[in-house]
């Protein structure tokens, strides 16, 4: 069966691909650092519990010596848990708090993948899927005006930085697929719900890209549509 750890999964994106894939087959590691809210949400879903802040190497550590012990492998590595960052302007936006978006919504993906790495190598056919954003991609925002008001500069900046990242740990991890989801506007905490499609539908590129087959894409970054986008 088809062991997968998803970050941030006790609610929104996370929450309903841990639901999609325990669905389909999976047992689901759901990974929370609110203990409370993540046991809660696993024995909803039918998942395990596993504690996890993405922020804290300690942590991080912890989680990969629990399922290397209880499990000895890992199949995917779904890299979700973010945060918004600042939304006052850019101006006003402090080194401090950049530094604290990118410590969950980067940096964090490499403490997971870094600490999971050995476990994925374990697996006859790893993957990773990190869940990154279209605002974060040159292209959507010089075509859309640079609109601030539903995409904040900090958190633009970070996903374009995890988008990047995702395409140099697939060339970096040869025999492991590694692609960025892009998930669309879905409503969720992260926007205050002000998002236009369910969470069913943001969650459509994450789980196609958590089952690929051995040999399918790497290096990509895809929309729900499935059609891999310009980065």
């Amino acid at each position: 069966m088809t062991l997968t750890l998803i970050t941030g999964a006790n609610k929104g994106l996370g929450r309903e691909t841990a639901c999609r894939l325990v669905h389909a087959g999976h047992t689901v590691l759901l990974g929370a650092r609110d203990v409370v809210q993540g046991k809660r949400a696993a024995d909803e879903i039918g998942a395990e519990f596993v504690p996890l802040d993405v922020t804290d190497d300690v942590s991080v550590a912890a989680a990969a010596d629990h399922v290397h012990t209880v499990h000895g492998r890992l199949d995917v590595l779904v890299n979700n848990a973010g945060v918004v960052g600042p939304r006052h302007p850019l101006a006003e936006v402090t080194a401090a708090e950049v530094l604290a978006t990118l410590d969950t919504n980067l940096l964090g993906v490499v403490r997971l993948t870094h600490a999971f790495l050995p476990l994925l190598r374990a697996s006859d056919n790893p993957r990773i899927v990190n869940v990154s954003s279209g605002t974060g991609r040159l292209t959507w925002q010089h075509e859309s005006g640079w609109p601030q008001e539903k995409a904040p500069p900090v958190y633009s900046t970070s996903k374009a930085a995890l988008t990047m990242l995702t395409l140099q740990y697939a060339h970096a991890l040869p025999g492991i697929l590694v692609n960025a989801a892009f998930p669309g506007y879905t409503a969720t905490a992260l926007n205050d719900h002000a998002g236009t499609q369910t969470v069913t539908e943001g969650t459509d590129a994450i789980v196609r890209l958590a089952t690929l087959p051995p040999g399918g894409p790497t290096g990509t970054a895809q929309l729900r549509e499935g059609v891999t986008t310009p980065w």
